[in-house]
């Protein structure tokens, strides 16, 4: 019986509460796939082996066959391999735009650009579309220079820049928040390019002004848009009204949106949203209100996002009362909250003490929503141990677990309101059960556990539990030996525990703070530690 066992054993005259699990044994295939998906691509293209990297090799390869092969895998160096393969074995497949799409767009999700680099080099590159991939993967990695770089290449591969290849950088410009790169590109598309921009790309830019608090340009662009040969759309017109409510200019906004009105255009719950999102970062409710008023009134349906402004809006107002409003008429739309307001709404009510309240909302929306959410559960669970309820805690895991197995986090939270309010046979029951369904306790659950049972006076099982601690391959901090020379500290027999725990610090080896804790510790009583504090002094010079 392992040693932590065998002390709640001793406490609670039961048998099994607890099973000691070991958590770094990794099995040779999960070792095997780490080593796979952590060593390095190779940069050339020269095939691995005559034989195939997968079996089976398809007898009859097509393009979309190879495409499909290569898409499959979720090892990007995998996915390599086998076009690799097919471009020494299979030259005409691996050479169509598809296949060769499907494995640039595989290493750039991966960020293996040096991969994709080379692919370039070495392929006959015969449409544009693996390169706009290549500049969007640029764009989501938060490199702007090498997607303009990438764009500014597309004419040496002997290939037409085209205005989606355009869009798309001017998108990856805007999505790094490189707008003055992106209004380059815009004015020089003409000349320099040979693109001719579209409403997309005018819209674009538009975003990209406004994003840069730039409006007046963005209103001279949507005045200059007819004579480009370009007709605004609602998207051009929500667009500058957005850049309005951004920087809190809501009579600009609300001039813009009466102008779609003029035109005869029906705004779409995007333009509604704008303005509703404006007036609530100005905390204008009322307005706000009226807005979604508007909305339902003119046949257009308030959607996730609307309802989500609003709702986080109000929390952030502490305003509990219209939130839950609010929440009520979304689920009557049959709309579900993300993960993250539904926190932040749990959190709001907890904060105002009303824990129960946040357990039926959350009640509320789990029926609605029918999956399970370890977030918000593990809100839950925080504010209800915040509150000294721990059973509580322990029924809210079990009725909003959804069968799923909570995060260790969660598990954690519970420990150790379970341990600072005295509820130790809980929690090894809890312990048992985390073991069970394979969450391997961590320093944070161990350390926990000692402060536990420190707390009512029984400091021998911490150290009990400090030596499995130990065993399990975890190495405790300064505010565990903190804990334990505390708990020590009214005990008759302190010599001999802190000999036993000095000796495990010195068999791991231990800072100096740690070591002027246990000098600290003896020093406070030397005719009855004289003997500790020379052994302590010999092991911190040694």
């Amino acid at each position: 019986m392992y040693p932590l066992i065998h002390s709640f054993h001793n406490i609670f005259h039961s048998t099994h509460i607890l099973h000691h699990s070991r958590p770094f044994s990794i099995s040779t295939a999960t070792s095997a796939a780490i080593i796979a998906a952590t060593s390095p691509a190779p940069t050339s293209l020269t095939s691995f082996t005559v034989s195939p990297p997968v079996h089976p090799w398809p007898s009859r390869l097509t393009a979309t066959a190879l495409a499909s092969l290569i898409t499959r895998q979720h090892n990007p160096n995998l996915s390599l391999q086998i076009f690799q393969y097919a471009l020494t074995h299979h030259p005409n497949s691996s050479h169509h735009p598809i296949p060769l799409n499907a494995i640039i767009l595989k290493l750039s999700r991966a960020r293996h650009f040096s991969q994709i680099d080379a692919i370039l080099r070495d392929s006959l590159i015969t449409d544009e579309q693996p390169l706009i991939t290549v500049i969007r993967g640029y764009g989501l990695a938060g490199q702007p220079k090498l997607a303009l770089k990438t764009f500014m290449r597309i004419k040496s591969f002997g290939i037409q820049c085209s205005t989606k290849a355009l869009n798309t950088t001017l998108n990856a410009l805007v999505q790094c928040k490189r707008y003055d790169l992106a209004h380059f590109v815009f004015k020089n598309c003409r000349d320099k390019f040979r693109v001719v921009p579209n409403v997309v790309s005018c819209n674009i830019l538009l975003k990209a002004l406004c994003k840069g608090n730039n409006v007046d340009a963005a209103v001279r662009v949507l005045d200059e848009m007819p004579a480009m040969g370009l007709v605004p759309n609602v998207v051009s017109y929500t667009t500058v009204m957005g850049g309005y409510a951004l920087r809190g200019d809501m009579s600009g906004a609300k001039r813009v949106f009466m102008e779609i009105l003029g035109k005869g255009w029906v705004p779409d719950a995007t333009s509604y949203t704008v303005l509703v999102s404006g007036f609530c970062r100005q905390e204008m409710f009322v307005d706000a209100i009226k807005v979604m008023d508007e909305m339902e009134e003119n046949g257009v349906e308030p959607n996730e996002v609307t309802y989500n402004v609003m709702i986080e809006a109000y929390c952030k107002g502490k305003k509990s009362g219209e939130v839950l409003n609010v929440l009520d008429d979304m689920l009557g739309k049959n709309h579900v909250p993300s993960s993250a307001l539904c926190c932040r709404v749990v959190d709001m009510l907890c904060e105002e003490g009303n824990v129960e309240k946040a357990c039926e909302v959350w009640r509320k929306i789990f029926r609605k929503n029918c999956s399970h959410d370890d977030a918000i559960t593990g809100t839950l669970v925080h504010w209800l141990c915040k509150k000294g309820k721990v059973i509580e805690a322990r029924k809210a895991l079990d009725e909003f677990g959804g069968g799923a197995v909570p995060s260790l986090l969660t598990y954690n939270t519970l420990v150790a309101g379970m341990c600072e309010r005295g509820e130790l046979y809980e929690a090894a029951r809890l312990w048992d059960d985390m073991v069970e369904k394979g969450r391997v306790p961590n320093a944070f659950t161990y350390n926990m556990l000692i402060k536990g049972f420190c707390k009512v006076g029984n400091a021998k099982e911490g150290i009990r539990i400090l030596e499995e601690m130990f065993e399990s391959g975890y190495f405790p901090g300064k505010s565990t030996y903190m804990i334990l020379i505390d708990g020590l500290s009214c005990s008759r027999e302190m010599g001999e525990e802190i000999n036993k725990i000095v000796s495990l610090a010195a068999s791991t080896g231990v800072d100096d703070d740690i070591w002027d804790i246990f000098l600290k510790s003896v020093a406070s009583n030397l005719d009855r530690n004289a003997a500790e504090f020379d052994r302590i002094l010999l092991e911190c010079v040694s």
